[in-house]
C-alpha cells in the first residue's frame, strides 16, 4: 500500500537506545542513538535490568529529538514500527510499548519489527546498491547474539541453512577479547591490537573448515587462545591477528558452502555488528567477488543495532499491508524462519 508519511522507528533490543524517522522511499530524515556501552562496561557485559531502565528513561527525549530535527509531528507519520524481538525482554516492552502508545493515540499504523528481519533488510535501503538488493540473496548474520546463513527469499521469506553450534562469532570476539585483558566490548580492541600482530605466528584452529554445510563453531577456537594466552606463547597483538585471521576464514568458507546451497542469490549480504571487522569484511569480499556476486554491507553504523533498519522493515511491511495488533506482545526468542507464512 502507499504510505502516507515517513514512519518512525524505535530500537532498544539490548543497550543501544535509538531513534529514526525515514521518508516513505527510504530517505533517512533524522536519526540518533544513545549508547550504553559506559553503563555496562563496568560489569563486563550487558545487564538487562540497567539497560531496560535506561531505555525507559531516555526513549521519550530522543523520539521528540528526531521528530524534530525530521520537521514532522506525530499526526504527520505513516506508521510506527519498534523491535519486538529478539531479546532482552525489559527493553523490547519498554521501546514496544512506547511505539503503541505513539502509534495508538495518533491514529496510526503499528509494525511489531522482528530484530533479525531489520538486520535482513537493510541492503535494500536505497543507496547501499543501485537499485537495491534484489531478492532473493544470502545473508550472514554475524553479531553478539546472532551467528546464521540465511537465504532471504522476499519479505517475509526466509530459509535458515545454518547457524552457530555455540557461540555467536561476536560473543566469541568478546571473550577472546576477554583472555587477552582488553576491555568490553571487546570486538573493536581485539581488531584495533590484531593490526599490529603476526597472524601466521599462533597456529589456531579453524572449526569446521571445509565440512559440509553451512554452520559455524568457535568454543574450540576459544579454547585454543585461553591456551595460548596462558602458556604465553606469542605476543598479546599476535595471537589477536591469528584469532581474527581464523575468524575470517572460518566466515568466509562457511558463506562459499552457503552460496552453493542457495543457488540463484543476486548478492552476497553481510550484516550485525562483526560485519565491521575489516578482517571478515574483506575475507566475504573475496568469497563474492569469486563467485561473481556483489558484497553488500551496511554502513559501519548501520551494522550495529540501530533505529533506521527497523524503520525501514517497518516501511517494507507496510507497503505489504502488513500491520500488527496492539496485543502483539514482545517476544525474547522470535527465529526469523517464523515470519515465513504457511504454505
Amino acid at each position: 500500500m502507499d504510505l502516507k508519511g515517513p514512519v518512525l522507528g524505535i530500537e532498544s533490543s539490548c543497550d543501544e537506545t535509538a531513534a529514526a524517522v525515514l521518508a516513505p522511499d527510504g530517505t533517512i530524515m533524522a536519526e540518533a542513538v544513545f549508547s550504553q556501552t559506559e553503563d555496562h562496561a563496568r560489569f563486563g557485559g550487558v545487564v538487562p535490568e540497567l539497560a531496560a531502565r535506561a531505555h525507559l528513561s531516555h526513549l521519550p527525549g530522543l523520539v521528540a529529538g528526531v521528530m524534530e530535527r525530521a520537521g514532522v509531528a506525530p499526526g504527520d507519520l505513516g506508521g510506527v514500527a519498534a523491535t519486538s524481538g529478539p531479546g532482552l525482554i525489559g527493553g523490547l516492552i519498554v521501546g514496544a510499548s512506547f511505539g503503541k502508545g505513539m502509534a495508538l493515540s495518533h491514529g496510526l499504523s503499528f509494525v511489531a519489527v522482528n530484530h533479525l528481519e531489520a538486520h535482513a533488510l537493510t541492503p535494500r535501503l536505497p543507496g547501499l546498491l543501485p537499485g537495491g538488493a534484489v531478492f532473493p540473496y544470502l545473508l550472514l548474520l554475524l553479531s553478539g547474539g546472532h551467528c546464521q546463513c540465511v537465504a532471504v527469499e522476499g519479505l517475509g521469506r526466509y530459509r535458515r541453512l545454518g547457524t552457530t553450534l555455540d557461540d555467536a562469532v561476536g560473543e566469541a570476539f568478546d571473550k577472546a577479547a576477554k583472555l587477552l585483558g582488553l576491555p568490553w566490548p571487546g570486538g573493536p580492541h581485539l581488531e584495533r591490537l590484531a593490526a599490529g600482530g603476526d597472524a601466521a605466528r599462533v597456529p589456531l584452529p579453524r572449526p569446521l573448515l571445509g565440512r559440509a554445510g553451512c554452520d559455524f563453531s568457535f568454543s574450540g577456537l576459544k579454547t585454543a587462545v585461553a591456551q595460548a594466552v596462558a602458556k604465553g606463547v606469542a605476543a598479546p597483538a599476535d595471537i589477536a591477528a591469528s584469532f581474527q585471521a581464523s575468524v575470517a576464514a572460518v566466515v568466509a568458507d562457511r558463506a562459499r558452502h552457503a552460496l552453493a546451497m542457495a543457488p540463484g542469490a543476486t548478492a552476497l549480504v553481510v550484516s550485525g555488528g562483526v560485519a565491521a571487522n575489516s578482517g571478515v569484511r574483506a575475507a566475504l569480499m573475496a568469497v563474492a567477488a569469486a563467485a561473481g556476486l556483489p558484497m553488500v554491507a551496511p554502513p559501519i553504523r548501520l551494522c550495529t543495532d540501530n533505529a533506521v533498519m527497523v524503520a525501514w522493515a517497518g516501511i517494507e511491511r507496510l507497503r505489504a499491508g502488513l500491520t500488527d495488533p496492539w496485543d502483539h506482545a514482545p517476544r525474547p526468542r522470535w527465529p526469523l524462519d517464523e515470519l515465513t507464512p504457511p504454505t
